[in-house]
């Protein structure tokens, strides 16, 4: 066998292995946004599908695997219409989309997290409540974040992301009900 094809087998052999040794962990999140009127009736059912942001997943290495400042308060917020969020967004920089400040309540709604199980956690327990407080209100998606702040710049920004079935306009008493279910899975 010549060198050039001893070459090419063991660099096709090393291509194998590093690509079977190339494991990871992939995160996904899933919000269900639940909309009634001011009556109580059902407007509509959406779904949207998280972007983990970089900061976020910084946060998630930082946290678990150095073991840094752990806190376990997180927020959801809402956007404004066609959100386009960016992997290097954080609270301070999102070019894609605005944080939506019309409802009654004073903060971001606490996501107050179930048990894990299945490599799944989510608030179905104790989902967010968001009662919107102007009429014309558009919400294009949602957020997660470890600040409470309504409209404020602080806390880090896990990640966020829009409908799946496109921007919703919202009037005066609808409730919006946000479910959010964080995933984890071998990649």
């Amino acid at each position: 066998m010549d060198l050039k094809k001893k070459l090419s087998l063991g660099v096709s052999a090393l291509i194998g292995r590093r690509a079977t040794l190339n494991t990871g962990i992939k995160l996904g999140n899933r919000y269900k946004v639940v909309c009634h009127d001011g009556h109580g009736n059902l407007k509509w059912i959406d779904y949207i599908t998280n972007l983990v942001v970089d900061e976020g997943l910084d946060d998630t290495l930082d946290k678990y695997l150095k073991g840094s400042g752990y806190t376990a308060a997180h927020y959801l917020g809402l956007t404004d219409g066609t959100p386009s969020v960016a992997a290097g967004d954080d609270m301070t920089t999102h070019a894609g989309w605005t944080e939506v400040e019309d409802y009654d309540e004073g903060v971001r709604q606490t996501a107050t997290w179930g048990s894990v199980s299945g490599k799944s956690v989510d608030n179905s327990g104790s989902p967010a409540v968001f009662t919107i407080d102007s009429n014309s209100t558009t919400i294009g998606g949602a957020f997660l974040v470890t600040d409470s702040t309504k409209g404020g710049t602080s806390g880090i920004l896990y990640g966020g992301g829009a409908f799946d079935a496109g921007d919703k306009v919202l009037d005066d008493n609808d409730t919006l009900t946000v479910t959010m279910t964080a995933t984890a899975a071998a990649s």
